[in-house]
């Protein structure tokens, strides 16, 4: 499974309906379901697509405190190994019956780049809202907890009353490596708890 965070605002919902336009035609079936915090879309080939195997993919974007984090689960390559296979030994036995194969063999190689497309349409959905995989704004600055001044990021000692600024510094998830405020008890990458810092 492959994960990437969005910062941003940006939501599940809105992710999840720009797949459902995306995927939703021609031999792709999507459909969505869950919660604004979490949604889940499914795409795959329809059951009665005149073309090429079948395919599958789940796509899980949940909200975090700074935008979105999308997990995809691995896609469904047997139909399609198969269609391709069946593809080659027409091909192998009367090498003119590629000319009836040409539709089979396009969906089939359409299909085997769908996760590809996914995330292509994911990134330009992001961008258009406005996100970005870049750090969120309330990482761009760390407060000093003496006397409140914003400070850049790894700055060691506050710019304004010289106060160190270790313990205001984020961390990362020891499980995943995502970052983390100090105060954030739970990882909204993986859900790992981390302990005392």
């Amino acid at each position: 499974m492959e994960r990437r965070s969005f910062h941003g605002r940006i939501t599940p919902s809105e992710l999840a309906q720009a797949l459902i336009a995306a995927f939703d035609r021609g031999n792709f079936r999507a459909q969505m379901f869950g919660n604004p915090n979490r949604m889940i879309v499914q795409i795959a080939t329809r059951p009665n697509a005149v073309s090429g195997g079948r395919t599958a993919l789940t796509v899980t974007i949940d909200s975090h405190p700074d935008g979105v984090i999308v997990q995809m689960g691995k896609q469904e390559w047997l139909g399609t190994i198969a269609s391709l296979s069946q593809s080659a030994l027409t091909i192998l036995r009367n090498p003119l019956a590629l000319l009836g194969r040409l539709d089979d063999i396009a969906q089939d190689l359409e299909n085997l780049q769908l996760a590809e497309t996914v995330w292509e349409t994911i990134e330009q959905t992001v961008r258009a809202a406005g996100a970005a995989q870049q750090l969120s704004e309330r990482f761009q600055r760390v407060s000093c907890e003496y006397c409140g001044s914003a400070n850049p990021l790894g700055e060691p000692t506050c710019v304004m009353c010289g106060a160190p600024l270790g313990k205001a510094q984020p961390v990362v998830c020891p499980a995943c490596g995502f970052l983390l405020l100090r105060q954030e008890t739970v990882c909204p990458n993986c859900q790992h708890k981390v302990g005392d810092r």
